[in-house]
């Protein structure tokens, strides 16, 4: 899943960033509104994270854009304001959540998977096809109910396939979710990552297909 956040103070920009990453989330910093539009017009993005006092333009104004231009990006904000008139005009502007400052990562890990998942009419924070479970709160996989290894990419790219399942999901999206601004990932290196995950998940009949000239699908179950 790749992340924006918009954040001009740079210690605490880099401080979330940091522990996104970690998390598994590839990751992206914009400090202003105007960074943060331009970001979300080049590349697809799964969520924002937004603070409000942003220079020249607000993040209230930043948000009142995106929906303006019909972009239905999950946006979370982050904020020191925190009177209930300040609630308000954040969500009334397009906000999906609002949380004040201080904030702790587990929260906001937790809320941005709630959002993500509503985003993706996706229920349930497991994601379950056959004998593969994949839990999003502890990121732990399972199949046939032995303990599954995964790398983060790897993670990520199972994470895309079974929300979007039995949709496909387009190698465009695939690359544009995993690469960073400042670490691309290629097309032929999403392929290398796909055959690996075959290769762990023989074994728990789950099939990853490829669709030529469009991306990857996981069959439904009844398939």
């Amino acid at each position: 899943m790749r992340i924006l956040i918009v954040e001009d103070e740079q210690l605490v920009a880099q401080g979330l960033k940091q522990g996104l990453v970690q998390l598994g989330y590839t990751v992206d910093v914009a400090s202003s509104a105007e960074e943060a539009e331009s970001f979300v017009a080049a590349e697809r993005f799964d969520i924002a994270l937004v603070d409000i006092g942003l220079p020249r333009a607000d993040g209230f104004q930043f948000i009142r854009n995106l929906r303006a231009k019909g972009e239905v990006l999950p946006v979370l904000v982050l904020t020191a304001l925190d009177s209930m008139e300040d609630t308000v005009r954040g969500l009334d502007a397009g906000a999906d959540d609002y949380m004040t400052k201080p904030y702790r990562l587990p929260e906001i890990a937790a809320r941005i998977r709630a959002l993500i998942r509503r985003s993706n009419a996706v229920a349930d924070a497991s994601l379950r096809h056959n004998k593969l479970c994949l839990d999003t709160r502890s990121r732990t996989a399972t199949l046939d109910n032995q303990p599954l290894e995964l790398t983060n990419r790897e993670w990520a790219i199972l994470e895309l396939l079974l929300m979007a399942s039995p949709a496909v999901v387009g190698k465009d999206k695939l690359v544009q979710s995993l690469a960073g601004w400042d670490k691309d990932i290629t097309p032929n290196a999403v392929e290398v990552h796909v055959s690996r995950l075959r290769g762990k998940l023989a074994a728990g009949d789950v099939i990853i297909r490829t669709i030529r000239g469009i991306g990857y699908r996981v069959d439904a179950p009844e398939n």
